[in-house]
């Protein structure tokens, strides 16, 4: 796809690990940002970043209030279904999805796409047509697992797992095709407060998995409640000042704030 306008992918084929989350917080910095967000939601039958979407506009309906938002596409806008269908045509969706991620591209500066937790034609598609890709991962050996094997007695990556397989094979692709190079981040989700041995024994791990299947590791947001909390409504965390109505902010909401504003920051540069 010839476009110097960004598409990321949040991707990760396990559910539960937060890309909603960071696709919502992304897609929300980024438009605070200035620049003109289009998101596409492939998860028809979960939805979280749709309802975090349909959430946000009616917090605004209701308080009168405008907040920086995308330009959002249900996943039943490409399959053409509201719910997954066996017998639906993959080819006519691949289409419908080429076809918004083009038109995405030539009305918006920056095109974020949530995938679900599993492997499907679409979601292939889409980390296909990827520059970036960002995969949440919780501070676990469960969630490590869907990028490398480890053999944790003896402190070895014994190579790559199912999701990393096909990240890996996307990228031979696009070398073969003389495409530029997929830039793959590891986002690591829910981390302590405090340090442990599983928090020292997953940077460790991480750390050698980056070097096997080329990918950045990258602090994503730890563990806290207001995260939860804040779907309901619509918001994120870069609201809470306006959300707020001017009072000072607890330590615990500057250090989020801060987080996601390191996040936002790390993708609003081109790679």
């Amino acid at each position: 796809m010839n476009s110097n306008k960004p598409v990321i992918v949040i991707g990760n084929e396990k559910g539960g690990c937060g890309k909603s989350t960071t696709a919502m917080h992304l897609i929300v910095g980024l438009a605070m940002n200035g620049l003109r967000v289009t998101s596409i939601d492939l998860d028809v039958r979960q939805s979280s970043l749709s309802r975090y979407m349909a959430n946000r506009r009616a917090y605004c309906e209701q308080l009168g209030k405008t907040l920086p938002m995308s330009e959002h596409y249900t996943g039943s806008k490409v399959t053409g279904e509201d719910e997954p269908n066996p017998n639906s045509s993959d080819e006519k969706a691949a289409e419908r999805l080429t076809l918004l991620i083009e038109g995405a591209l030539a009305n918006s500066d920056v095109v974020v796409i949530d995938t679900p937790g599993s492997d499907t034609p679409l979601s292939r598609l889409a980390h296909s047509m990827a520059d970036t890709l960002i995969t949440p991962v919780n501070d676990s050996f469960v969630d490590l697992d869907v990028l490398g094997h480890i053999d944790a007695r003896r402190r070895q990556v014994l190579g790559p797992s199912h999701y990393a397989e096909m990240i890996l094979d996307i990228r031979q692709n696009r070398s073969a095709q003389g495409q530029k190079p997929l830039a793959w981040y590891v986002l690591r989700n829910r981390v302590g407060q405090l340090d442990s041995h599983n928090a020292q024994d997953v940077e460790w791990a991480l750390g050698e998995m980056s070097g096997l299947l080329t990918f950045s590791p990258v602090h994503g947001f730890s563990e806290r409640v207001i995260y939860r909390e804040l779907f309901l409504v619509g918001l994120t965390i870069l609201d809470l000042r306006e959300a707020s109505g001017g009072k000072p902010l607890s330590p615990s909401h500057i250090a989020a704030r801060e987080e996601v504003a390191n996040l936002v920051k790390l993708f609003s540069t081109p790679n």
